[in-house]
């Protein structure tokens, strides 16, 4: 899994040209992707200002809104891609449109 972070952004209240630049940086990427025979799939997530946490109480599950850390940088984004190791991750990654920083982290493979 590829996550992107970024600076918390409304991208519905940026600039339209803003946007536009930032899409076609990931459809060049997923374009890539396609072109490479790389199966993937991924989305863009709203402001931490929209997110929900559930934390353990003793009354259970309590919701509370925000993010489940205040980060100058929250997750922006995410493409699941299926590759054969972590270094070919990585070297995928590096080629992916991001603002402030990507993690790459191996998904557990379910023995289901």
């Amino acid at each position: 899994m590829i996550m992107l972070f970024e600076k918390d952004t409304d991208w519905s209240a940026v600039p339209p040209e803003a946007l536009e630049g930032a899409l076609a940086e990931h459809d060049a990427f997923t374009a890539m992707l396609r072109q490479r025979g790389i199966d993937y799939s991924g989305e863009a997530v709203r402001e931490s200002s929209k997110a929900v946490t559930l934390r353990r109480s003793a009354d259970g599950l309590v919701a509370a809104d925000g993010p489940f850390a205040e980060q100058p940088y929250q997750l922006a984004g995410f493409y699941v891609i299926d590759v054969k190791d972590l270094a070919a991750a990585v070297e995928i990654a590096r080629l992916c449109p991001t603002g402030a920083g990507t993690e790459v982290r191996p998904v557990w493979e379910s023995a289901h």
